[in-house]
């Protein structure tokens, strides 16, 4: 299958669809096309939560703010997976975390996150601003008739070392508290830190400083009444900042990139 992931909304994906379906037969399946806009630490981040996920597949991703620059088109081969997308960073966490998962499964990647990089050569595209459609389907289609284990005889696929990677900020921990910033906030308005849920092993049922306000840590939203703020762990392992029934990130008055203090 091909995935496909962009912070274009609609109707630009049916247009990427339309160029894969042109040169090859094959399921195409949407991530998301709702990313924050220009945002790739966030498209990252989520990436990295979602595609592990996913049995082997050609995976496309546009979140492209330099989209018509000279920054390049890449492949990534990861385990028994591709990336294809600008380079710029946000290929390369769920490329490490695909890689890290192949590797505990005993395939062929090995090692903690190995991926193998690849700079894609494309011509002139017709539209300087969507790149999408021009040049990352053409090249998604092509990785997936070539084959994942074949990109080495690739024509147009030359292998690099250097590239563009997100990285997510180290949170603070110790015996009093941690610190530690919003990553992202998801659709439910749900805050969430880059503080490991480990931390909050031996508080489940205290309260905690949230930016020195008391807030009750517990296992699952409803463990809450509505309208109630709290912190969990949330299903990316990360402490998480919400409000049952409610958004996190207005009754929080946190967004990405903001600081966290816990204390207990």
């Amino acid at each position: 299958m091909i995935t496909l992931s962009s912070d274009f909304g609609a109707p630009y994906p049916a247009a990427m669809k339309g160029v894969i379906l042109q040169r090859v037969d094959t399921r195409l399946v949407d991530v998301s096309h709702e990313f924050p806009r220009q945002d790739v630490r966030s498209a990252a981040f989520w990436l990295r939560e979602v595609l592990p996920w996913f049995p082997p597949a050609v995976h496309l991703v546009v979140v492209d703010p330099g989209v018509g620059t000279d920054r390049r088109a890449l492949v990534v081969r990861a385990g028994d997976h591709a990336l294809v997308g600008p380079d710029n960073g946000v290929l390369l966490p769920a490329a490490r975390a695909l890689a890290t998962a192949a590797s505990a499964n005993g395939d062929a990647a090995g090692g903690d996150g190995p991926v193998e990089v690849f700079e894609y050569a494309y011509g002139t595209p017709s539209s300087n601003t969507f790149h999408g459609r021009d040049v990352f389907a053409p090249a998604a289609a092509a990785v997936h008739g070539i084959g994942v284990d074949d990109l080495d005889a690739a024509d147009r696929l030359t292998r690099t070392d250097g590239f563009e990677a997100v990285t997510f900020p180290d949170p603070s921990v110790d015996e009093t508290g941690a610190e530690g910033e919003v990553l992202v906030v998801d659709g439910f308005g749900n805050v969430v830190t880059n503080v490991p849920g480990e931390v909050l092993a031996d508080h489940v049922g205290e309260q905690t400083a949230v930016n020195g306000t008391e807030v009750p840590v517990v296992r699952a939203y409803a463990e809450c009444e509505p309208g109630q703020r709290l912190v969990t762990v949330g299903s990316h392992g990360n402490v998480e900042l919400a409000v049952n029934q409610g958004r996190g990130d207005d009754a929080f008055g946190l967004g990405p990139g903001q600081t966290v203090q816990l204390g207990w």
